[in-house]
């Protein structure tokens, strides 16, 4: 199992090529962009190769993604082979019917034949908000899934369990179309305060002992992506979590 790290959980850590040289020095093989870094791409690529890195995986938001030609370029200089749209805005989500989940999955499904077309992977990345039931009891998640019914998921785990959800549930339910996994774990209850109450892998709730292991026998997961939203210590987080996880391989 190669590790990577979310790239994400650094932002607040310049300068990045410093945070590449720690990850690849706690022995992570693979990073995973986000959108804010592909305005210097040749740059980036530059940097993965200096500290042995790859980043076969990318978010990109929906409108760089429906700016099909550009994010193709990107993922080509950054070896990107999965590109994943992370979320869409809160005005975009809120109160809405069914049919305007309908109409993203269909969006989606579109993106995803054009990425598939060129020889790249292409799939949905959750957060909570996919889990909260519309007025009819439907879940979004369920809607995205079956609309776009060719694409790939990269499950965040995490957020499934803040949306109220069983992660096995989902994993038994879709295991044949999660081929990536965000690494992540929760704080208990009033512990990370500053943190957003999130916790470094194999310190707060999550039950990744099972977690880990369905992954392992009931989906197609090639990437296991570490994850911190909001950590006051980069490093503590980066070492500490795959301290935790390097034990699955044991």
């Amino acid at each position: 199992m190669n590790f990577s790290f979310q790239l994400y959980s650094a932002r607040n850590f310049p300068p990045l090529d410093t945070v590449l040289g720690r990850l690849a020095a706690l022995g992570y093989k693979q990073v995973e962009g986000f959108g804010g870094l592909y305005g210097e791409a040749d740059t980036l690529a530059a940097a993965l190769k200096k500290h042995g890195l790859t980043m076969p995986t990318g978010h990109f938001g929906l409108a760089q993604l429906q700016d099909t030609d550009t994010a193709l370029r990107t993922a080509e200089t950054l070896g990107i082979k999965y590109l994943y749209c992370p979320a869409i805005s809160k005005e975009e989500r809120d109160n809405q019917p069914e049919s305007k989940w309908v109409a993203l999955g269909e969006t989606l499904a579109r993106l995803g034949e054009s990425f598939r077309k060129r020889g790249f992977g292409f799939g949905w990345h959750n957060h909570a908000f996919e889990f909260v039931p519309l007025a009819n009891g439907k879940l979004p998640m369920d809607i995205l899934l079956e609309t776009a019914s060719n694409n790939e998921w990269e499950m965040d785990v995490a957020w499934v369990v803040k949306g109220g959800e069983d992660p096995l549930k989902w994993i038994k339910k879709y295991g044949s179309r999660i081929n990536a996994v965000h690494v992540k774990d929760i704080a208990p209850a009033g512990q990370a305060v500053t943190e957003d109450g999130w916790a470094d892998v194999g310190f707060g709730t999550i039950d990744w002992n099972a977690i880990q292991q369905a992954v392992k026998t009931d989906t197609n997961v090639r990437y296991w992506v570490m994850e911190h939203d909001n950590p006051a210590d980069v490093d503590r987080f980066a070492s500490r979590s795959i301290a935790s996880v390097s034990a699955w391989t044991r």
